[in-house]
């Protein structure tokens, strides 16, 4: 019971970043503080994502092409290269994702009307009605993950979490080690 209250204030980064400092306390695990807790995060939310997108039907692969539809405004429609560099699409699966949602009656395929060579995406009524259900659903499921935090601290993380994609980045410029 003693060993139980002992390790109720330490969560399971802290419990491993003691286990390094034992193991190998030459090595500065400062990082993990951060890092593993973001990726802990991460998958916690990945999962919560997934699962709220596929009770409607849906992959996040083709969630995310539905919204990039509906944020590029009216008629709601791009081309498979515009939907690759909305950065949340990679170019190499965005012909499987709109397959997929063009026969689940999502989106319809429609040649540019300047030029037949281009064709672009369009929501479908059906479309419009799931992503702007779906996207609702989503912004409430990751407003309630937030919840604990106070609207300060969120523009706070958001303003670190900028800065610490940027450092990331950074970091593949200049030489490991």
């Amino acid at each position: 019971m003693a060993e139980r209250r002992a390790t109720a204030g330490r969560d399971a980064v802290a419990m491993a970043i003691e286990a390094w400092a034992r193991e190998r306390p030459e090595l500065d695990t400062s990082p993990l503080e951060v890092l593993a807790r973001l990726h802990r995060s991460f998958v916690r939310y990945s999962t919560r994502l997934t699962a709220s997108i596929e009770r409607h039907g849906l992959s996040v692969a083709g969630f995310d092409v539905l919204t990039a539809l509906r944020r590029s405004g009216k008629p709601y429609r791009l081309t498979a290269g515009q939907l690759a560099d909305s950065g949340l699409v990679s170019s190499a699966g965005v012909t499987l994702r709109i397959d997929r949602l063009e026969k689940d009656g999502l989106i319809v395929r429609e040649r540019d009307a300047g030029d037949r060579r281009i064709v672009h995406s369009r929501l479908t009524d059906a479309g419009l009605a799931k992503v702007d259900e779906v996207f609702a659903e989503h912004l409430d499921n990751e407003r309630r993950m937030l919840g604990e935090l106070t609207p300060a601290e969120c523009r706070q993380l958001a303003r670190l979490l900028r800065k610490l994609e940027h450092s990331i980045l950074a970091s593949d410029e200049e030489p490991a080690g």
